[in-house]
């Protein structure tokens, strides 16, 4: 059994993190950290844990003289605060698996574009292992840092890896139309996410801006071996969780008459063949179909005669795109199942 330590446990990130690691049966939560609700019992702030996991939660402060206690530590930050932590928690040889932004990019430049955040230890960034394991999962065994990645690029990335990997489709122009739940914008109180802006609305926002865009393109560009030009527009939709992501690619000139979509789908199916947490679907993706569990669920459609790709990847945007997918990787890393403590489905309804 290893022991864990979660910063941030109070986001929705963080908390759906807490409630798998506490139904992991090699996992013990050592302990749990908030900035906003130190001092705080976590019971007292999510009434689902009272009674079942009884934990006060520790400063930010108090986090350091805790790592000799724990294996691995967990990081539910916004950006810009992981890595002064990551630091001293690597002094201490503990494995750092960061569910924030801080290092997602390889490039520290494009990072500080972005975030408008320096790197203040580069070669931490530098080591760090981009933690998708469908992609990476050799690279997640021997590193101590892991960048768990976004939400929205979990979803878009993974719809397009077969794609991109068997040089299928044209990197002049990939849209990528993706629809989330509010609980990808965290807890924090804010105006436009109040019960009466959201419902009975659907919107676009932060458009060609969109912070996962360069996170988005850096995995694509490796993919494909190449530079891509993407469009990334995300939208927000009146719902807790999920993520639906509409992929518009089109087919490179010499592969439009002999591609099918019974061979696009064989790509997918050989593609993902080993992967747990990947669905390939000829059924259209729903997010219904995916909530509350790890599972990304993949459908494609192909109009041969104008070469039109049309991808559609659904995932929960905390579990696959955020806690579960966390834990995921620190099963890798430690040896584990790689589904250990993650094998729940959806409860569709």
């Amino acid at each position: 059994m290893i022991k864990a330590g979660i910063v941030g446990a109070t986001g929705y990130a963080g908390q759906q993190l807490l409630w798998i690691l506490n139904n992991h049966k090699e996992v013990k939560v050592e302990f749990i950290s908030s900035h906003s609700f130190a001092g705080e019992n976590i019971g007292n702030i999510y009434k689902n844990y009272k009674k079942y996991f009884e934990k006060k939660l520790i400063s930010l402060e108090e986090i350091k003289e805790n790592l000799d206690k724990i294996d691995v530590l967990f990081l539910a930050l916004p950006h810009g605060m992981s890595e002064k932590i990551t630091k001293s928690a690597l002094e201490n040889n503990v494995k750092v698996i960061d569910l924030g932004a801080d290092f997602r990019l390889d490039d520290s430049e494009i990072y500080e574009k972005w975030y408008k955040v320096k790197h203040n230890y580069p070669e931490i960034n530098k080591n760090a292992v981009y933690g998708l394991p469908e992609l990476y999962k050799e690279k997640i065994k021997n590193t101590k840092v892991v960048a768990s990645p976004g939400c929205y690029p979990t979803s878009a990335i993974l719809g397009v890896a077969p794609l991109l990997k068997n040089g299928l489709v044209d990197t002049k122009k990939i849209v990528v139309d993706s629809k989330s739940g509010v609980s990808g914008a965290g807890r924090s109180a804010k105006l436009d996410l109040i019960y009466a802006e959201v419902n009975e609305n659907f919107k676009a926002y932060n458009v060609l801006k969109h912070r996962h865009t360069p996170e988005i393109k850096q995995e694509m560009d490796k993919l494909a071996n190449g530079n891509i030009n993407l469009v990334f527009t995300p939208h927000l939709l009146p719902i807790n969780r999920g993520i639906l992501s509409t992929i518009y690619l089109d087919v490179k000139d010499e592969f439009k008459e002999s591609l099918t979509e019974e061979k696009i789908y064989e790509i997918y199916n050989e593609f993902y063949k080993n992967e747990y947490f990947v669905r390939v679907t000829e059924n259209l993706p729903e997010i219904k179909n995916v909530k509350n569990s790890n599972i990304c669920e993949i459908g494609v459609r192909y109009d041969k005669e104008f070469g039109n790709i049309v991808v559609v990847s659904a995932i929960d945007n905390l579990i696959k795109g955020a806690g579960g997918q966390a834990v995921q990787s620190m099963n890798i890393l430690f040896g584990f199942e790689e589904n250990e403590g993650l094998e729940f489905l959806s409860m569709y309804l």
